[in-house]
């Protein structure tokens, strides 16, 4: 009884002093794997002890016994018969953590963090907004000669972070969010929650990043839906929403283009906002908005098709230059063998003798 009083007591102890330690970071030292688990040696005399779950890790950050280990309490749990510290190294609030320790005008709220996004392991965007004009956000969090950000990039095993100059206007967010690729125009849709960014071509792989890494982050830290496209792309888009809609009766150039101001600039928007929209913001009248609907669904089909085409016809051509391609450069071989072959046959007898020894002696 005095025993299991005691491991209460103690248990009872390391909860109390945890709980309140817990949406802080804290360093322990590694002590082993268990099933995919990390588990963390948290207090010197090894009374302590905190597990990271697979889910929580770093995917391809390893450490071994006796390595340190700095770390985010996630959640501090009393199971009954012990105490679970669940630590996180993935969680965004372990780069806000590490922020506060690194960035004093953080830590002091001179500086906010306003949003973050983050893909562990690889890319984070942190947008920062300064309650002081003579702080900028992004050189404090930066540090001369980008001190304070090595540091905290050296902690995640080179992830990279990119600071996001944070703006209350979307358009300039979205903007800033989406660097380094340079952003011509930015269209908002509010009814579907959506971004339409227009970018030069030589922008367009940079903007969407790797694997659209960069887009889809930017898009978490905004909350917009981004959707990226080139100026003939946009374009293209307006011209097939025009070419449906102008010929119903009673629909103008000017509704067309207030439609367009409200960031509708598809055929296949006009199908998703609704007959609501249409007739509240456009100030359609109901035969109108049915009707635009009405087309809108139809010529969606029609355009769905033809992309679908379009790309098998693109798939087929690169495999038709792909062919030829290798069939020339068999070809080239092929004429390059029959040259050696020709060159040997037309080599002197003295040459011939002379060129096998050669081959024999090495």
């Amino acid at each position: 009884v005095m025993i299991q009083r005691f491991r209460e007591d103690e248990r009872s102890g390391i909860f109390d002093e945890y709980i309140d330690k817990a949406g802080e970071l804290t360093t322990g030292i590694c002590s082993r794997y268990e099933g995919g688990s990390l588990i963390v040696q948290l207090d010197k005399g090894g009374r302590v002890e905190g597990f990271m779950p697979r889910s929580e890790q770093i995917p391809g950050e390893q450490f071994r016994p006796g390595d340190r280990v700095r770390c985010f309490i996630l959640d501090v749990r009393d199971t009954g018969n012990q105490v679970k510290i669940v630590l996180s190294r993935s969680h965004p609030d372990f780069i806000r953590r590490l922020f506060d320790a690194e960035v004093p005008e953080v830590q002091e709220h001179v500086i906010e963090i306003h949003a973050m996004s983050r893909e562990p392991g690889f890319r984070t965007k942190i947008a920062v907004t300064s309650n002081d004009s003579k702080v900028d956000p992004v050189g404090a969090c930066v540090g001369v000669r980008g001190s304070r950000i090595r540091n905290i990039v050296e902690e995640l095993g080179g992830e990279k972070i990119d600071i996001v100059r944070w703006n209350e206007s979307s358009q300039v967010l979205i903007s800033n969010a989406l660097k380094p690729a340079e952003v011509d125009e930015v269209s908002l849709c509010f009814e579907l929650g959506r971004a339409t960014i227009i970018v030069r071509d030589d922008q367009l792989s940079l903007a969407i990043g790797r694997r659209g890494q960069n887009v889809r982050l930017a898009a978490r830290l905004t909350g917009w839906d981004i959707d990226i496209l080139t100026p003939e792309e946009y374009q293209k888009g307006l011209e097939i929403l025009w070419e449906a809609l102008k010929p119903i009766d009673g629909v103008t150039e000017e509704m067309l283009d207030r439609m367009a101001a409200l960031g509708i600039i598809s055929i296949f928007d006009v199908e998703e906002i609704g007959r609501n929209v249409l007739e509240e913001d456009l100030e359609f009248t109901k035969q109108i908005a049915d009707r635009c609907i009405d087309v809108a669904v139809i010529r969606s089909k029609e355009v769905t098709l033809e992309q679908e085409e379009a790309k098998v016809a693109a798939e087929a051509q690169r495999i038709e230059e792909e062919a030829a391609a290798a069939a020339v450069l068999d070809a080239q071989i092929d004429d390059e063998s029959a040259a050696v072959a020709a060159s040997i046959l037309d080599m002197p007898a003295e040459e011939t003798e002379s060129t096998e020894s050669t081959d024999v002696n090495a």
